[in-house]
């Protein structure tokens, strides 16, 4: 799988690189799978029949207060996952940094075998991890929950910029305090039958994607799947005025 090619350690920096979501009704799926593989490429990683589908399962971090879920501080800027590609047994620990106009993610690609180690102490500086498990300690963040789901994704370019669609179903999640991943767990669903469309874009929305939300799309949504999966484990409680499900344009998120 292409995923697990790329170089340990490589920062991804995208100048104004925002994402709308979507919740999809199941009624409406097929029609937008089969608008995006007329009009974009398969994705470059993905399997199956149009070579456009993978699995995903996340651990992700928070600190005991759960301020990232909170959005405290700069914990709302910065999301601390580790993300596994189709049951592969190589992983990315990963940083997704968001700013006003910008968007930076750092991630490392080690083996699981080498996941035990973020729960140690110190690590070596020659680990490509290293600088992961360093944040951890720094920011006091543990393994909170884990999330898995099947991607549709198709990508293209628009405007002599790249884009990208992804579709995500069956979402599942479970609390996990180890600092490993659980493929035992079947997870509680997130969603029931609905399915989440992001469109990436650069700069302004497109144009193709002005049409694919003219002629198939709802409303945008704001959502966030590690939100979500907090609140349904009831791990966490929102905050009153919770904004989970607000109607929004907002910064790439995924």
């Amino acid at each position: 799988m292409g995923l697990m090619k790329r170089h340990s350690g490589t920062v991804e920096r995208r100048e104004f690189a925002s994402e709308i979501k979507f919740l999809i009704p199941p009624d409406r799926v097929e029609l937008i799978r089969a608008w995006a593989r007329t009009h974009l490429e398969p994705d470059p990683n993905g399997t199956g029949a149009d070579h456009d589908t993978y699995g995903i399962t996340s651990l992700y971090f928070d600190t005991n207060r759960f301020d990232v879920f909170h959005g405290s501080g700069s914990f709302g800027r910065s999301k601390y996952r580790v993300r596994r590609y189709n049951g592969n047994e190589s992983i990315f620990l990963e940083r997704k940094t968001k700013t006003r106009i910008w968007v930076s993610k750092r991630r490392s690609l080690v083996g699981i075998d080498s996941l035990p180690l973020l729960k140690g102490a110190s690590a070596s500086v020659d680990w490509p991890g290293f600088w992961f498990h360093r944040r951890l300690l720094g920011r006091q963040l543990q393994p909170v929950c884990q999330i898995s789901y099947q991607r549709t994704a198709r990508v293209g370019t628009a405007e002599g910029h790249p884009i990208r669609m992804t579709l995500d179903r069956d979402l599942r999640a479970s609390a996990r305090l180890a600092h490993a991943f659980d493929d035992r767990s079947v997870g509680t669903p997130l969603l029931d039958q609905t399915w989440i469309l992001e469109l990436k874009y650069r700069h302004t929305l497109p144009a193709l994607f002005k049409r694919l939300i003219t002629e198939l799309a709802p409303s945008p949504q704001r959502i966030s799947k590690y939100r979500l999966a907090v609140t349904t484990l009831g791990l966490a409680a929102p905050a009153a005025a919770s904004l989970q499900h607000r109607p929004r344009t907002e910064r790439a998120d995924a």
